[in-house]
């Protein structure tokens, strides 16, 4: 497995896209704490970006590296080695390479910048979120044959988690406003990583007041010890599900 994982990651390392990107969070971290002289502001402004930058780009050079890799992926396939194990080896180059780009490119500048604790949890959130949608990206790689009906897939994925869930949560809150719903919205929040990772870092910034009426409730559940391995636990389970199901489809998928 780690033979065809490391050539896989050779090949991925050696793209001009990833170099891009790890040089793009370089930038846009060293930029945000160099332009704004208040730290909590610039990780405030970061979390924004990496919310919506880390998963997009996660999910999109997933999927479309899948795809490029087919005629690799087949040949792989005629040969007497396990489907598992050439799943996994896709997967763990795409996931190290990106993980990389993220730690460097993000890491760094917080590491001499801003060495907080908040800039830990930082770094856990938006590697974990890579993890999540690279599994995401595999789910929606296998689930079809054709490449831009699977790139339009990884991108709902992206689509519904970054914007259209967070209406419908909204919606629900402002609907059922006269209940008590802090336990509701936990589980609704729940039900989507993205707010679990931005939930998790707007406490450790303290400033969960932004969150509105339920911050309270957030403050006293993430807050604690429990609350953060209950919320990159979360995190965890969302990278293991598509990943399984992303499996099991790989197994007997007809290439």
């Amino acid at each position: 497995m780690m033979r065809i994982a490391k050539h896989v990651l050779d090949d991925i390392l050696r793209n001009r896209f990833v170099i891009f990107y790890t040089f793009f969070l370089l930038t846009i971290t060293f930029s945000l704490f160099s332009l704004d002289s208040d730290a909590g502001k610039a990780s405030l402004s970061l979390l924004n970006i990496i919310l919506l930058v880390v998963p997009l780009v996660s999910i999109i050079f997933t999927t479309i590296h899948f795809f490029n890799s087919y005629e690799f992926i087949e040949l792989l396939l005629a040969q007497p080695i396990n489907r598992s194990v050439i799943f996994f080896s896709e997967y763990i180059a795409v996931v190290i390479a990106l993980s990389v780009a993220y730690l460097v490119g993000v890491g760094i500048p917080l590491f001499f910048i801003f060495p907080d604790a908040s800039s830990f949890f930082m770094l856990l959130a938006g590697l974990l979120l890579t993890w999540v949608f690279v599994s995401l990206a595999f789910f929606a790689s296998v689930s079809t044959r054709d490449k831009a009906k699977g790139i339009g897939i990884a991108l709902l994925f992206w689509f519904y988690f970054s914007l259209i869930y967070d209406g419908f949560l909204l919606y629900v809150i402002y609907s059922f406003s006269d209940y008590p719903l802090e336990k509701v919205t936990l589980l609704l929040a729940s039900l989507n990583p993205i707010d679990l990772a931005r939930i998790s870092i707007l406490l450790k910034l303290d400033i969960s007041a932004l969150m509105g009426y339920t911050g309270a409730f957030y403050k006293e559940f993430f807050g604690t010890y429990l609350g953060l391995i209950y919320s990159f636990g979360m995190l965890l389970i969302w990278t293991i599900v598509p990943l399984f199901f992303a499996r099991r489809k790989f197994l007997t998928k007809d290439f």
